[in-house]
């Protein structure tokens, strides 16, 4: 079956919904997330599934088996965006999850599993500053404190999800039960080089990455900009840009580290101000927690240093912290057999992304295919994909599916 041309047809119509004219932006229970749920759920009738929304917005489509006490796998990934994103992020997986079960039901094969395929709701966390909502309330880890955030706009979290259809009173009746599940299998694009230098299509996921959000915040005092003297001054945007600079420099000397200041706000904002108020977000990422957790520490220490220097107050907060995941050996070695019949190589590579499979493997098993993307590009307009690696990453994610219904055929 030549899917892909089909795949890339449908990943164009959601790139067309965005709460951003001319960008394609869709965030946590936003009118884009909810036309983009929509279009998806008619895609997945279309292919045989029921649909359903839970209580933290996620859109599910299931196709059962017609055995009582079958467990489920569960495909996907999410339909929530950055700001001005690229087209290719969280969707593919979604989109080709759905190809391959219309495959199936074209083809008539029955599976001795049940299959789930779900666009999680928030996966980027833009608008709550938070990321993972979605599969956090499918894996039972949702923070129920997390409700009290509000957006730009003020909207509480809770109330976003009301407004959404969502119950944030029932968000425990999201959760799936470990016991009926095989296992969840996420295709993604690979959003790094590795895979464009192997010339291969496809690769397979050893682990994803731990992380940690954090923000900081300096305090010091506005002034004139031409009236105050710079030995007396209290700027606060020079210690966020000190820090920023402190945070290149540990990244750039500890093996496998990568950090990222992604944004920074200053108040007043004005040109002829001194900036009273600097308030800055850090990203943190390294396959080991102990050494992510270990520079994390090491930079708040350093922003101790730098506001106690200049005379400012610092107020530190994590966001969120996501442990470093192993992918399942079983299911990944399984993912391998169905790499090797469409291409010659069969790379493993760590993922540095966070993605929703590093929540769900607190409940199951969990395996990764990521799909080369032009130049690594990711998060931006210019994301790009090619056609023929998609049609390769269908066939291996459909093998894949017929060799797991294989093995568990008498269990």
């Amino acid at each position: 079956m030549n899917a892909a041309p089909k795949i890339m047809r449908r990943i164009e119509m959601l790139a067309k919904i965005s709460d951003e004219p001319g960008k394609i932006t869709r965030t946590f229970a936003s009118p884009g997330m909810r036309r983009a749920n929509e279009l998806t759920a008619q895609w997945m009738r279309e292919a045989g599934m029921t649909t359903r929304g839970d209580a933290a917005g996620n859109l599910i489509g299931r196709l059962a088996c017609g055995k009582p006490k079958a467990k489920t796998l569960l495909l996907g990934s999410h339909l929530d965006t950055v700001c001005d994103a690229g087209k290719f992020d969280g969707t593919l997986g979604v989109v080709l999850a759905i190809a391959c079960l219309e495959n199936l039901q074209q083809q008539n094969i029955k599976l001795p599993f049940a299959i789930e395929v779900i666009g999680f709701s928030d996966e980027e966390g833009v608008r709550f500053q938070t990321a993972f909502l979605g599969s956090k309330a499918l894996a039972g880890s949702f923070d129920r404190r997390d409700l009290k955030r509000k957006d730009l706009a003020g909207i509480s979290m809770a109330d976003a999800i009301k407004n959404f259809g969502g119950n944030p009173a029932q968000l425990k009746s999201a959760r799936l039960d470990p016991g009926k599940l095989l296992g969840y299998v996420e295709a993604h694009i690979e959003q790094g080089p590795v895979l464009e230098r192997e010339n291969s299509a496809v690769g397979i996921v050893t682990g994803i990455a731990g992380q940690t959000r954090a923000r900081l915040g300096f305090s010091g005092r506005a002034g004139h900009a031409g009236t105050v003297p710079m030995s007396l001054r209290r700027d606060a945007l020079c210690a966020a840009a000190e820090f920023v600079l402190a945070v290149e420099n540990l990244a750039r000397r500890t093996d496998g580290l990568v950090a990222t200041v992604g944004q920074v706000s200053v108040q007043p904002g004005a040109s002829n101000v001194i900036p009273g108020e600097a308030d800055l977000t850090l990203d943190l990422r390294h396959p080991s927690d102990s050494v992510r957790q270990r520079a994390q520490g090491q930079l708040e220490r350093t922003a101790v240093r730098i506001a106690a220097r200049r005379g400012l107050k610092l107020n530190p907060e994590t966001l969120s912290e996501t442990a470093a995941v192993a992918c399942s050996k079983e299911l990944s070695a399984q993912l391998a057999l169905s790499v090797g019949r469409f291409q010659k190589k069969i790379p493993q590579l760590p993922s540095g992304a966070g993605h929703d499979a590093a929540i769900l493997a607190g409940i199951t098993p969990v395996a990764m295919l990521f799909v080369r993307c032009k130049g690594g590009i990711s998060h931006h307009p210019d994301e790009s994909v090619k056609t023929e690696d998609v049609q390769v990453a269908f066939h291996v994610l459909n093998d894949f599916i017929l060799r797991l219904a294989q093995a568990h055929e008498h269990i």
